[in-house]
Parts: structure tokens; C-alpha cells; sequence
């Protein structure tokens, strides 16, 4: 315990805080924090000041769940935590993970996981944390790790670690016990390991059949149906400028007069919005076209009553904007609605979130942190060819100043992200909804139609959200344009959410299910980016970056194709091709990872799997082959220093090629498949089909001549 003398010069022990205290000291706000703060005494203390990450929410601390007979003592624990500091020999003994300062919204678990423990001894008839001793730590933490994963009830021992630490760093000590795990060591108290880690390595990937018709409409929005949408949402914005102008005139009367009751006495629709579940006459719309104003519209529909009717016979309130996008050579649209313009441009910016997730492999953090500008059309290099966009983004995870405090604002990358085709022009749609250096996801400029004041970027919660009602319109519109086949099933594994797609993307670089994922090439072109990274350490940084997410999953996939093999020769499959002996070899010697749950060390073993040239086997189902990728006899012209190839750019005769009897017989039927579709193919067409089927053929004629047995080839 610390005493009233140890504590005066000890730069560590806080001063006692007076209720006019504010909660946040001025040392922890950044000079561009404009957030409200709270004084010592409130109920509520909030934490934005400390906050200025744009993708955070906004947290506090609600003291209403502490028992009061504990609010004193928990309080000032809390407020020495959000503007002390931990000691360094503190942090020494616990890691490299330990910080001096945690984040916000760490205090604000770290705040709940206290008054947890001290409702806990409420119940039990005891008056405060002193009573908290070493007996009274092995019973709580017994029953507080009950059903808790490994991960989260080392999280759970930590902040209850920093109770009794912080509680020290207090003028007037509450007396506290040190926790028996902080001795002893954590492992001793945790649940057995359980599978139940929500690292991100174990974050399930999207389904493909999930993934594909979803990236498919978030192109086709941003690169087919963004301009009639932005056009549509500018007329909308006119009409309402135009309506809210408006002078009542006895022309503009005469003109509402004509327009309305012409409509009602052909037994007509009237144009219609939906408002709280009930249609009613579109207002702004009506006095938009017809120059009445708005009072003149609302006495004029009262002395008819036209509301009523409107509700029975609502119509369209069409824009008078060209439909250019298209579907299939068929105009989307026949028109956009009045009402319907919102959500578009609501659909249109989830569409561009969705392409910059998933087909850049930042962390959702960093695409909040986005801002207009942030990827600049690049200059022509000296052979005139242009350079690749690149992206400078700010990333946050990890990120902390020289004395191991939390950096809420986060740092700019010193490596920029390499921008691809789509992702470019995501960004350029969504530079054109908010203003010149804003954030590309603001909340504010997000909020349609109303646009509200709020605090950063659309936050996870809401970008689930939006992602989840994007899927229902996609669905929605792929019916009534007679798509099937582009509708969007559920996910097994629950709802897409944003941090799925940082691992999906991964997954499907190195496993690349052609046939049922839409744009291959685009991986293929990733894949190249990032294999590039020893000269140009695209997209990393000390962690490891998207390049450790990228080797575990693509040693997974090598290793489940390694095994997938060896049990296919175990049942008495032949191979053949070129490389048929090296993929034996390495068929017996890959383990088999049984599991998905994948630690962070192995990122590392990862890396060192894949450099094992010649031995590593790649499935290309497109190409009815496996890859024993062997760097210097691959065809496909892979990067220099790469590990994988690149298999959209398969080429026939490649020294790496591998076949069993199950592509071979695959081939065949591709090949029966492609017959049946040139016979009902006109004859051009139908010559090239039928020599495509003739060389799946050839292919797989010249494996049952060449292929042998495992036993012959070992």
C-alpha cells in the first residue's frame, strides 16, 4: 500500500481529485478534441475526450451499477486510470502487450469488470475493496471465468490485475489484495483451452456462394448505377430547393388544381411517399413540379381531401433524370423514385464500403479513417506507364506514443495500401458524398436524407447494419430483374459483418474457388500485389499486416489440399504430370490441421511452410490440376520472390502440374457440359466451345495414359 509520504514524490500517485475535478485532465485531450467533458461528481462521466478515432463510438462510464457503499473507493480507482499512468517496472513484469495508458473504450470494460466484482461483494455483505482478499480473489474468479474462453478470461484477470494496481497509484488507497493470479501466474486460474478464441485468425470467412453475387452488386452499384443514382439524388434535392421556394400564385394554383383532380377523376394513382407505414401525398414532390407552394398544396388537398385517397391509390413519383446503367444490355430502371433516390444513395455508399473492406485488406479501423484525397491518381512514370494508386491510410491497433500510452488518433502507415481498379473507383463514389478532406464514411454526410452532426464514421454496429439491409435490396432487386442466380444466400456462420472480410479476402486468395466467385482476376491481381511485398512492403508494418492473415490461410489451404490428396492415393487414386513425384513427396510429409482455430504464432511457422520451394501444393479446380509450385519452372510468371502462384494465369504444359483420376473425370464431364451449350450456340461460337471441350479431353486422355499409382511413384 502507498502511504501519504511515499506518495508525495512519487510522479505515479495521482493527487485526490475534488468533485469539481474535471474526469479527463487536460494532458490526456488532444488540442483538436472538442468533445464535452464531465466533472468528478457526475453520475456519467463520458470518455470522448479521450477518443479521437473516427470509426470508435463515443463511450462512458455509468456509475448508476455500482453499489454505493463502493462508489467511492471504484471511482477514484477509475479516474486514477484514465489520467495516471502504470508504473514501468508494472509493465516489465507483464510484457510487451501491457500499456502504460489504455484505450477508452478499455477503461470503460475495465470500469464495468470493477463494479462487476463489487456488486459481487455487495451480495455478500461486505462494505469494501479491502475486503477483496487473496481467500475472497480465489472465489470470485471462479465463478467469474465460469463459461468464459480462454482469451477472454485472461482479459478478465488482467483488468482485475489493474484494480489492485491503480488502486496503489491512489493518494488514499483503498486497500485492495493483489490477485493470486498476479502471483502465481494466470494459466493456473484459466479455462481449459476450449476453441472458443475470437482471435481474428478464427474469424469464419464468408461463404463463396455468399461472397460472390455480394461483391458483384457492390461493383455493379459503384461502377454501373452511380451516376443515374448521384443524378437522381441531385434532381430530388432541386425538387425540395425548388418546393421550399415556391410563391403561391393563382397560377400555381390552377396548375396543383389540374394536376390532382385531372388524376382523380380518371380513377388514377396519385404520387405517393411512405411515412410511418401509411402512404401520403408527396408534398414536397407535387409543389416541386406544379410551383404551388407548400401551404397552398396543404389547404388545397384539406378542402379535397386527397390524403385519404392517396393512401388507397398510391403512385410513383417518378424523376425526370436518364436511366444510363444497365443489366444485361436492359436499362435498371425505368426511372429512380422521388423517395427512392435516399436509399440508393444509402445503397451506393454501403456498396463502396463493402469493395474498399474487402478488396484491400485493411482493418475496418483503417477504411473508417479514410478521408477524401487519401488516393491520389498517380503521375505517369518515365516510360509513361502510370504508377499503381496507392492509398495513405491511419492505422490504430497497436498504436501507442514512446512512453507505451494509447494513441487514440492512431498514426499514418509508413507504407501506403496498393489501390486496385475497383477499389479506386469505390473511392472516387464516395469522394463525391462528402466534402473535400472529410472522412469518406462520416456519419454525418452518411445520414441521409437528414445528415445530422455525429462524431466521426459510421461505426461497426451501423455498417453491419447496412450491409445486412444492402443484402435484402440486392435480393429484392435481383427478382424483379429476373436475375436468380445473383441473389444472395444466407451466410452459414451467421450475418456479414465487417470483420469478415479482412479474412475473407485471404481465404479467397489463396483458395480462389473460381466457378463460384465472381471477379478471379482480381485476386490473382491482389495476390500479385502482395507478393510483391519484399521490395515493396505493400500494406505492412512491424505486426506482420494483411501478409500473416494471407500465409495462414493459404498454408491452410496448401496443407487441406496436401491431405486431400493423400487420402485420394490412399484410396487407390493414380496422378500424373510432370510433378507427380513432388507432389507425393509433399502430400507425405504436410501435416494435417484438423482444426480452424489458429494462433497468432503461427503466422511465422506459416511463412516458413510456403517457403518451402517445390513442396507446397496449390488446388486450381478451374484449371482440373494441382500446383507443386516450384518457382522456376512455373509458366504463370509469378513475382520474384513469390510462394504461390498465380493461378488465373495457368498455362498449359507448366512443370508444376499435377492430375489425379478425379480431374480427369472432372474435365471430361466440363467437357460434355460445354458440348450440350454449343449446340444451342450459334455456329461461330459453337466451333470455339466444341475446341475447348476437344482439349478438356485430350487432357484428360493423356492422364489415363501417363497417370500411375502412389505405389510406383514413392
Amino acid at each position: 500500500m502507498t502511504t501519504a509520504l511515499d506518495s508525495w514524490n512519487d510522479p505515479y500517485v495521482l493527487p485526490l481529485p475534488s468533485p469539481e475535478s474535471p474526469v479527463v485532465l487536460p494532458q490526456w485531450i488532444s488540442p483538436t478534441n472538442t468533445h464535452l467533458n464531465a466533472r468528478y461528481w457526475e453520475a456519467v462521466w463520458p470518455l470522448a475526450p479521450l477518443i479521437d478515432n473516427p470509426g470508435t463510438s463515443l463511450f462512458k462510464i455509468d456509475w448508476a451499477r455500482c453499489p454505493a457503499l463502493f462508489l467511492a473507493e471504484v471511482k477514484l480507482a477509475a479516474w486514477t486510470m484514465i489520467n495516471g499512468r502504470l508504473r514501468p517496472t508494472y509493465l516489465q513484469e507483464r510484457g510487451g502487450a501491457a500499456r502504460a495508458r489504455g484505450s477508452a473504450s478499455d477503461m470503460r470494460d475495465t470500469c464495468n469488470e470493477w463494479m462487476q466484482l463489487a456488486n459481487w461483494l455487495h451480495a455478500r455483505r461486505f462494505t469494501g475493496l479491502a475486503d477483496c482478499t487473496e481467500d475472497m480473489w480465489r472465489a470470485y474468479i471462479s465463478e467469474r471465468l465460469t463459461g468464459l474462453s480462454r482469451d477472454h478470461g485472461a482479459r478478465t484477470c488482467s483488468r482485475l490485475t489493474d484494480l489492485w494496481a491503480f488502486d496503489s497509484l491512489s493518494a488514499q488507497p483503498a486497500g485492495i489484495g493483489r490477485p493470486p493470479w498476479d502471483i502465481e501466474g494466470v494459466d493456473g486460474f484459466l479455462p481449459a483451452a476450449d476453441g472458443s478464441s475470437q482471435r481474428e485468425n478464427s474469424t469464419e470467412p464468408l461463404d463463396p456462394q455468399v461472397l460472390g453475387p455480394l461483391l458483384v452488386w457492390a461493383i455493379r452499384l459503384v461502377e454501373d448505377f452511380a451516376d443515374d443514382i448521384f443524378a437522381a439524388w441531385d434532381e430530388r434535392r432541386r425538387l425540395i430547393a425548388s418546393a421550399n421556394a415556391n410563391q403561391g400564385t393563382a397560377e400555381s394554383l390552377a396548375t396543383l388544381s389540374e394536376f390532382l383532380l385531372t388524376r382523380v377523376r380518371a380513377g388514377d394513382t396519385l404520387p405517393a411517399v411512405l411515412c410511418r407505414d401509411q402512404h401520403g401525398l408527396a408534398r414536397v414532390y407535387i409543389s416541386a413540379l406544379t410551383g404551388a407552394s407548400l401551404g397552398q398544396f396543404d389547404r388545397f388537398t384539406q378542402q379535397h381531401g386527397l390524403s385519404a385517397l392517396a393512401a388507397k391509390r398510391p403512385g410513383p413519383c417518378p424523376l425526370q433524370v436518364p436511366i444510363a446503367g444497365q443489366v444485361g444490355g436492359i436499362p435498371w430502371r425505368e426511372h429512380i423514385d422521388f423517395e427512392e433516390s435516399t436509399v440508393l444513395m444509402r445503397h451506393l455508399g454501403t456498396a463502396a464500403a463493402i469493395i474498399c473492406l474487402y478488396l484491400t485488406g485493411m482493418r475496418p479501423q483503417e477504411v473508417q479513417g479514410l478521408r477524401s484525397g487519401c488516393c491520389p491518381d498517380p503521375e505517369p512514370a518515365a516510360d509513361g506507364v502510370p504508377e499503381r494508386h496507392l492509398i495513405r491510410s491511419q492505422h490504430y491497433k497497436n498504436v501507442t506514443d514512446d512512453d507505451g500510452n494509447h494513441v487514440s488518433a492512431g498514426e499514418e502507415r509508413t507504407v501506403p495500401w496498393v489501390a486496385i481498379a475497383p477499389v479506386v473507383r469505390a473511392i472516387r463514389v464516395l469522394e463525391r458524398m462528402v466534402p473535400e478532406g472529410e472522412l469518406l464514411l462520416s456519419s454525418t454526410h452518411h445520414d441521409i436524407p437528414l445528415q445530422r452532426d455525429y462524431h466521426g464514421a459510421l461505426k461497426n454496429g451501423a455498417l453491419n447494419t447496412r450491409i445486412e439491409k444492402f443484402v435484402r435490396w440486392v435480393n429484392r432487386e435481383a427478382a424483379s430483374l429476373g436475375l436468380p442466380d445473383q441473389v444472395i444466400p444466407q451466410d452459414p456462420h451467421g450475418s456479414i459483418g465487417m470483420s469478415r472480410f479482412r479474412r475473407t479476402l485471404a481465404w479467397h486468395i489463396a483458395r480462389r474457388p473460381g466457378g463460384l466467385i465472381a471477379l478471379a482476376i482480381q485476386y490473382g491481381h491482389m495476390r500479385t500485389a502482395l507478393d510483391a511485398r519484399t521490395s515493396s512492403a505493400y500494406g505492412s508494418r512491424s505486426r506482420g499486416g494483411i501478409h500473416s492473415v494471407l500465409d495462414i490461410e493459404t498454408a491452410l489451404a496448401a496443407a487441406d489440399t496436401a491431405a486431400r490428396l493423400r487420402d485420394r492415393m490412399n484410396a487407390g487414386e493414380k496422378i500424373s504430370g510432370p510433378a507427380a513425384r513432388r507432389a507425393v513427396t509433399a502430400a507425405a510429409i504436410t501435416p494435417r490441421f484438423e482444426g480452424r482455430i489458429v494462433p497468432r504464432t503461427f503466422a511465422k511457422k506459416a511463412a516458413k511452410f510456403l517457403a518451402r520451394d517445390g513442396v507446397v501444393l496449390y488446388d486450381n479446380p478451374d484449371a482440373f490440376l494441382i500446383c507443386a509450385f516450384k518457382h522456376d519452372n512455373a509458366l504463370c510468371e509469378p513475382e520474384p520472390g513469390a510462394t504461390a502462384p498465380r493461378q488465373y494465369a495457368c498455362q498449359t504444359g507448366c512443370g508444376n502440374a499435377v492430375r489425379t483420376d478425379a480431374y480427369a473425370r472432372q474435365a471430361r464431364e466440363r467437357a460434355d457440359e460445354i458440348d450440350q451449350l454449343a449446340a444451342a450456340t450459334p455456329e461461330k461460337i459453337a466451333r470455339r466451345l466444341r475446341l475447348n471441350a476437344n482439349r478438356l479431353r485430350e487432357i484428360a486422355d493423356t492422364h489415363d495414359a501417363t497417370a500411375q499409382p502412389v505405389k510406383v511413384l514413392a
